[in-house]
């Protein structure tokens, strides 16, 4: 287990065995993952729109967005059939 100190800049070195091993080079940015008990760094992706690019896509379920339309599309019809029903009394 390799050790760092911070230091008053809040910087800390990731020794060269990790760098290595991760890919850690200069200018790669990293995120931040606060477990609670203990705090991950792990190197975040280059472009992060392409990484999360279609990533709910694979929910399995379907399109909440076409959920969305569909609801709207339903209740304009509901409307549509009380105007005509108040219309014809």
């Amino acid at each position: 287990m390799a050790t760092a100190t911070v230091s008053t800049k809040g910087w800390v070195v990731i020794p060269k065995k990790y760098r290595e091993k991760y890919g850690f080079k200069p200018g790669t940015k990293v995120q931040f993952i606060d477990y609670g008990d203990f705090l991950s760094i792990v190197p975040g992706p280059e472009d992060p729109i392409e990484a999360a690019y279609g990533m709910l896509r694979h929910l399995g379920g379907p399109s909440l967005t076409q959920e969305i339309v569909e609801e709207h599309r339903q209740e304009r019809e509901r409307e549509e059939r009380e105007i005509e029903r108040i219309l014809r009394s």
